[in-house]
């Protein structure tokens, strides 16, 4: 089975995600509960714009249980999914579990960020991007002024006199 799902990923890579699709399909009429395999459908269904098709398999995996790379993955593509259908509220859902779970994947914030945004959060969407560039970016401009823009990230509609 590794060694099929490796190819499926292979296919997926390589651009041929239609008969990666194909082949996952066939692996997963034998084994419905293998989490990896609906995450892998998720996964190649994204690549194939059937965003639609894609969320069952990935609340699947979830469901059935992934080990930690995949499940954040599976995640983040949730998230991400939901918001490209404008299920935005689902996706500040997921992507708050992600962002909880997995406090390290930056990714997270960013693609919460959008959702934000998409909910009409705008301020709450700007802090959160402010914060993750001036704590990521290698910018030297940006860094000589971290301090300034994380001190400004929550206070954009502050005005001094």
């Amino acid at each position: 089975m590794t060694d099929l799902l490796a190819t499926a990923a292979a296919l997926r890579s390589a651009g041929k995600a239609e008969e990666a699709r194909e082949l996952l399909l066939a692996l997963l009429s034998g084994d419905k509960e293998n989490a990896e395999l609906h995450y892998q459908l998720a996964w190649t269904h994204d690549v194939l714009g059937q965003e639609r098709e894609a969320v069952p398999y990935y609340e699947r995996s979830l469901l059935l249980g992934l080990p930690s790379e995949q499940r954040m993955g599976a995640l983040l593509g949730l998230g991400s999914t939901y918001r490209t259908l404008g299920e935005y509220a689902r996706s500040k859902e997921v992507l708050e579990q992600g962002v909880r779970e997995f406090p390290q994947q930056k990714e997270f914030q960013a693609f919460l960020a959008m959702t934000l945004h998409n909910l009409g959060e705008h301020r709450e969407a700007m802090k959160l991007l402010l914060t993750l560039l001036a704590e990521t970016s290698s910018d030297e401009g940006i860094g000589s002024y971290r301090k300034a823009i994380l001190y400004y990230s929550d206070k954009l509609e502050q005005v001094w006199e």
